[in-house]
């Protein structure tokens, strides 16, 4: 079994010898995203390991080198200098005697405190989960001296061992925490987020534990993340501590939950009151799961990641050499609301290098042109839409093909929700699960924002810069080439497409 893995690993690593955006499409790939990671081949889940290291973003990603289902888990390897243009490189991290290779996370050792540098070069330090059935789950070390492109497992691992009576004990987030010069581990057990503290990265000891009556529970807890970020305009931050629920979330399936507060080294303090308040998620579509975000990003820029997926149909999405893609990589920011934090993602900036043509209906009347034909044939566009509600009960816009298949965004005024329904937007029949109205609350204002990303199997909108998100996949016979509004007693005040490149 072994050879056959090193086998296959070989023959990935010359199909990922190729550098594109999200990877291009082939004849019989009709899903395959035009600006989204995705793998060159087989299953992929959650993004691991990122980390930017002299010049480059690393994403490393749960990966099967032999299949399209989940199986076989491994760390998958691209690289970017612009979170666009991705570079693939072989399987990084394969399974061996102790277990499979779950998720977790990448730092740079600035200090060399696990001693494993040579030269000038820094050393890359992976933290991740084996996963043995009938064993457990343990905590491991590997590490890298020349940029991340090859990797050597600690001898000694596990570094934290199989803990008897917890089966859910993995996903490890590590971090450097200069107050006391040393790094902290965020793991996710059971329900609840262990926090442990280590100086050299390899003997660690436990220090708290966060959870217990907090945020959502109707789910086991997953791939955390706990970072430092300043709100906007203010100098004074705060600790943002990312949960993944695995078979949860407002709108059913998997998301990402977040509490904001404060963390003093050994303790996680959050600011929301522990019982009966209401989970908050950063997304409220059905394809937002194992959000992370990147170590070390330059300009201290919180960039996160998600998988663009859902475990309860995942491995069942009508893709044939590949399955499942990452979500556009976002930039969280911070804004504090008369001492409610506000937890915003949006798509970086870099996004928009890869902007084509633009068509300008900012003087169109909706209530006299309720349809735009001919968007770009590749169904590959972004929307811009700025309005004001005046009057306005209801509005909203189908993206629609010649077939009818269509996915339908809508607000809903009188009762402050965004809503996106997929239910006819294309093949939905693979799974019982997957046709879907997804639901978001928002806050009331006269003028709105909305930006909405279209690729071959997916939808992403972003409500007033992130202040709400959702992401859906769709999966159309043929793209969506025209917009037909409905809704009347709105103004619109700007409305461009745009077509990706």
């Amino acid at each position: 079994m072994k050879n056959i893995i090193l086998f296959l690993s070989l023959i990935c690593c010359v199909a990922c010898s190729n550098e594109n955006r999200g990877n291009t499409a082939i004849p019989d790939e009709p899903f395959r995203p035009a600006y989204h990671f995705s793998p060159p081949q087989n299953w992929c889940n959650d993004p691991n390991g990122m980390v930017w290291y002299a010049g480059e973003y690393h994403l490393f990603y749960q990966y099967n080198p032999q299949g399209t289902k989940w199986g076989n888990m491994s760390w998958g390897h691209a690289v970017s200098q612009d979170l666009v243009r991705w570079k693939h490189l072989p399987v990084a991290l394969l399974p061996d005697n102790l277990g499979d290779i779950f998720s977790g996370s990448a730092v740079v050792d600035e200090n060399n405190t696990a001693g494993f540098q040579k030269g000038s070069e820094k050393t890359l330090l992976a933290f991740y989960t084996y996963n043995k059935d009938g064993v457990g789950q343990s905590q491991a070390l590997a590490y890298s001296t020349d940029k991340g492109r090859n990797w050597t497992k600690y001898a000694q691992n596990p570094v934290i061992s199989v803990q008897n009576g917890k089966p859910d004990f993995r996903d490890p987030k590590v971090f450097w925490y200069a107050p006391e010069n040393k790094w902290v581990m965020a793991l996710a057990v059971g329900q609840a987020i262990e926090f442990y503290s280590s100086k050299n990265a390899k003997d660690w000891i436990f220090e708290s534990s966060f959870g217990n009556g907090y945020g959502c529970h109707d789910a086991v807890w997953e791939c955390p993340d706990l970072f430092y970020i300043p709100p906007v305009g203010e100098t004074k931050g705060a600790w943002v501590l990312l949960v993944n629920n695995s078979r949860n979330g407002d709108n059913s399936g998997s998301a990402t939950q977040y509490f904001v507060g404060n963390f003093d080294g050994k303790n996680f303090i959050c600011q929301q009151p522990a019982e009966n308040a209401p989970a908050l998620w950063l997304d409220y579509g059905k394809d937002h799961y194992a959000m992370v975000t990147w170590s070390n990003a330059p300009d201290n820029r919180r960039i996160g990641l998600a998988w663009m997926s859902n475990w309860e149909y995942a491995n069942d999405t009508p893709t044939k050499n590949f399955r499942s893609a990452m979500s556009l990589p976002r930039e969280l920011t911070l804004e504090n609301e008369n001492g409610t934090y506000l937890l915003k993602n949006y798509p970086v900036k870099e996004l928009e290098n890869l902007r084509g043509e633009t068509s300008d209906f900012s003087t169109v009347k909706i209530a006299e042109n309720r349809v735009i034909k001919n968007l770009p044939p590749s169904g590959v566009y972004e929307i811009l839409l700025d309005f004001e509600k005046q009057n306005a009960q209801s509005f909203g816009f189908l993206l629609k093909n010649s077939k009818d298949e269509k996915i339908t965004l809508m607000f809903d005024f009188e009762q402050n929700r965004f809503t996106a329904d997929r239910t006819k937007s294309g093949i939905v029949d693979f799974h019982e699960r997957f046709p879907a109205v997804t639901v978001a609350p928002f806050t009331a204002k006269n003028a709105y924002q909305l930006r909405v990303l279209v690729d071959r199997c997916s939808v992403e909108a972003f409500l007033n810069g992130g202040e709400v998100a959702m992401t859906n996949l769709v999966f159309s016979n043929e793209p969506y080439s025209e917009i037909e509004f409905f809704g009347d007693n709105v103004k619109v005040n700007n409305l461009k497409i745009i077509k990706i490149q």
